[in-house]
């Protein structure tokens, strides 16, 4: 991790923002979750999210414009989201609370810490592999929403902007756009599989 780091200030002159996008998730319950994947999942979410912007907050205190974007959710403490799969969202929950105590830890510096949370099923590998395949796709969202949407976000100052949970739709209807029938996998479906923990 260190030396991707110095490799990447070497190579482009310094660090602007971060975006903690890796995740591992085994939507199981207690019984049914095997330490290793527990350890996996906690590894990669919070501990993953937590070394990366500890490794690079030295080289974003010299940004002009220094942003970390977690992708993470909002903070909701409701049983409903924990009580399918604890594991899974105890990791996701950890990268969120890095949003929460980085925010506060580094206002002073500048540096911008938030999360953004898709409101829908995003068409990815991990949604066709282990979240309903094909009938799920079509009833997701493009991934591009979130790219826009952070795209938003890494264009907000950074000292008046940090400690947010953002949702894509509500970043993108904000900025001014209030279409997003391009972010349909299926053109013209208006019905999308909400997300966890919205």
């Amino acid at each position: 991790m260190f030396d991707a780091v110095a490799k990447t200030v070497e190579k482009f002159g310094g660090i602007d923002i971060l975006v903690n996008n890796a995740s591992a998730i085994s939507l199981t319950g207690t019984l049914e979750t095997p330490m290793k994947r527990y350890d996996l999942m906690h590894g990669i979410n919070t501990r993953g999210t937590f070394l990366v912007s500890k490794t690079c907050i030295p080289h974003l205190k010299k940004a002009a414009n220094p942003h970390v974007l977690n992708l993470s959710p909002p903070l909701n403490m409701e049983t409903k989201w924990f009580a399918p799969h604890v594991a899974y969202t105890m990791a996701k929950f950890g990268m969120s609370m890095c949003v929460l105590g980085m925010a506060g830890e580094y206002k002073s510096a500048g540096i911008a810490f938030n999360a953004l949370w898709p409101r829908t099923v995003i068409a990815t590998a991990a949604v066709q592999n282990l979240l309903g395949g094909d009938a799920s796709m079509k009833a997701s969202r493009k991934p591009e929403i979130l790219a826009d949407a952070a795209y938003v976000i890494f264009n907000k100052p950074a000292r008046e902007c940090t400690g947010n949970f953002f949702i894509d739709d509500e970043v993108m209807i904000a900025s001014g756009k209030t279409d997003l029938s391009e972010y349909a996998t299926t053109p013209g479906s208006t019905s999308f599989l909400p997300d966890f923990f919205v």
